[in-house]
């Protein structure tokens, strides 16, 4: 790499511990989400495009990105590959980003590759493109991991927002995944269904096939548009493939698969909800994809044995047993859709006592509209995080969507999380159900308190 390539190299100051490359990085947030590829473009360039080296599954969607992620990873571990997972956010450390072969990415490793970038972001960031962002140098801190250090089989690769301009767009994949399109991120994605839709069917890339779950005509009409745009096969869910729920009850679903290749009886997953079904079912016809087109070896037993295995923490995740308290990120109206869903089909209870905080820029009417209904107590907090909406503001739209929808429900307003979370803990009798949901920072922060976690980090 020559002067030119390195810039102020010799003058970037180093990262001596994990601590300060963890603090480096996230210092990067003020910076924003800058929807764009071009100062990612340039960093891979001045790293030798390394992305070029590796097998991208690429994976977008408004909801079931992470549990897809993780079905994809199970199986392929399963299967015998070696396999790099990207996601966000993540629940409980910085580190949980960045894995290869299910364990995180070492301190030290990342500390490394941190210093790698340094320069390079301090050297962009000096021109007119401006500093690349927290989640660009993350994106480029996966890709150093997976193409300089673990050389996985396949790389397992989560959109940030969106798709056409998010930052993970930069690679060329071997499929791309989108599990549905629904109304989160308007403020960036666009103002209508059909704008959000053409966001996340940016991943698509031309001759590469593209598998899909999403349900709304307009929206599988943007999808196949796309597809036929780049001469990519498209696998729909209810076209091409399908399946059949055979057994639902908690913590085991089992189902049948049809798709254009095969089908496949008898298939059991342990995640809960009715949409984790789709997830593996979108899963699943993607291997398939790969079985038949790219030489993937998929057993059978290494496929059955990958979805029952598959764990997601943070989604419909029982994580107290007395009293019964489950978490569930249903931070948009899908989410709160799957999370009422899975509370009517798959939960017994007595009663539902829900604690429940917010961002500002999400859709709060709708998502109360799903969780209103199945909830005889809302104990409405305030997650620990910067953008967080406050309690007596969410309270009142509470109070009005209920009123709205003719609802009777108990509202307590407690602005401190750990005081809500006791609160919910006194309320939750037994025979009854505490339900913890809305942003997953604040998921993040239950689930650590519950789990006696003591090095949670949690962030976007």
């Amino acid at each position: 790499m020559n002067d030119k390539q390195t810039g102020t190299a010799a003058d970037a100051v180093p990262l001596h511990s994990y601590t300060e490359a963890a603090d480096w990085i996230n210092g990067l947030i003020p910076f924003g989400i800058r929807p764009g590829l071009e100062r990612m473009q340039l960093l891979m360039e001045r790293l030798g495009n390394p992305e070029r080296r590796l097998k991208f599954i690429h994976v977008a969607g408004t909801n079931g990105k992470g549990s897809t992620c993780a079905y994809l990873t199970s199986i392929l571990l399963a299967c015998g590959y070696d396999v790099g997972t990207f996601t966000s956010p993540y629940i409980t450390k910085f580190t949980n980003r960045f894995q290869y072969n299910g364990e995180d990415i070492p301190e030290e490793t990342l500390t490394n590759l941190a210093n790698m970038l340094k320069p390079h972001v301090e050297d962009i960031a000096a021109t007119e493109l401006g500093s690349p962002t927290m989640f660009e140098v993350s994106t480029a801190i996966a890709i150093l991991y997976f193409a300089k250090v673990t050389f996985p089989d396949y790389v397992v690769w989560e959109t940030g927002l969106g798709g056409r301009m998010d930052v993970t767009n930069i690679v060329s994949p071997v499929l791309s995944l989108i599990t549905n399109v629904g109304h989160d991120h308007m403020d960036v994605l666009g103002d209508t269904i059909e704008d959000v839709a053409r966001e996340k069917a940016g991943i698509i890339k031309p001759g590469v096939p593209v598998v899909s779950t999403a349900t709304q005509p307009e929206v599988i009409a943007v999808l196949k548009e796309k597809a036929k745009q780049s001469k990519s096969t498209l696998y729909l869910l209810g076209e091409q493939f399908n399946y059949e729920r055979r057994i639902v009850e908690e913590n085991r679903q089992t189902f049948d698969f049809t798709g254009p290749f095969r089908s496949i009886e008898s298939l059991e997953i342990t995640l809960n909800g009715g949409h984790q079904v789709d997830n593996a079912a979108l899963t699943i016809m993607g291997l398939e994809v790969l079985r038949q087109y790219a030489a993937l070896l998929l057993d059978d037993e290494d496929l059955v044995k990958g979805l029952r295995t598959t764990a997601w923490p943070g989604r419909l995740e029982m994580v107290s047993q007395k009293p019964r308290i489950l978490v569930d990120g249903a931070h948009n109206p899908e989410g709160a859709k799957s999370l009422a869903a899975a509370l009517r089909t798959t939960y017994s209870y007595n009663q539902a006592h829900v604690m429940m905080g917010m961002l500002e820029n999400k859709n709060h009417r709708d998502a109360l509209r799903h969780i209103l209904p199945i909830a005889n107590t809302l104990i409405v907090t305030e997650p620990d995080f910067r953008k967080k909406m406050d309690a007596a503001s969410f309270a009142s739209i509470v109070r009005e969507v209920a009123s709205e929808e003719g609802l009777t429900v108990e509202v307590i307003v407690e602005p401190d999380w750990r005081a809500a979370l006791d609160k919910l803990e006194t309320l939750t009798a037994d025979g009854d159900l505490g339900v913890v949901t809305g942003t997953l920072y604040l998921i993040s922060d239950v689930r650590a308190q519950l789990l006696h976690i003591k090095d949670s980090e949690k962030g976007w």
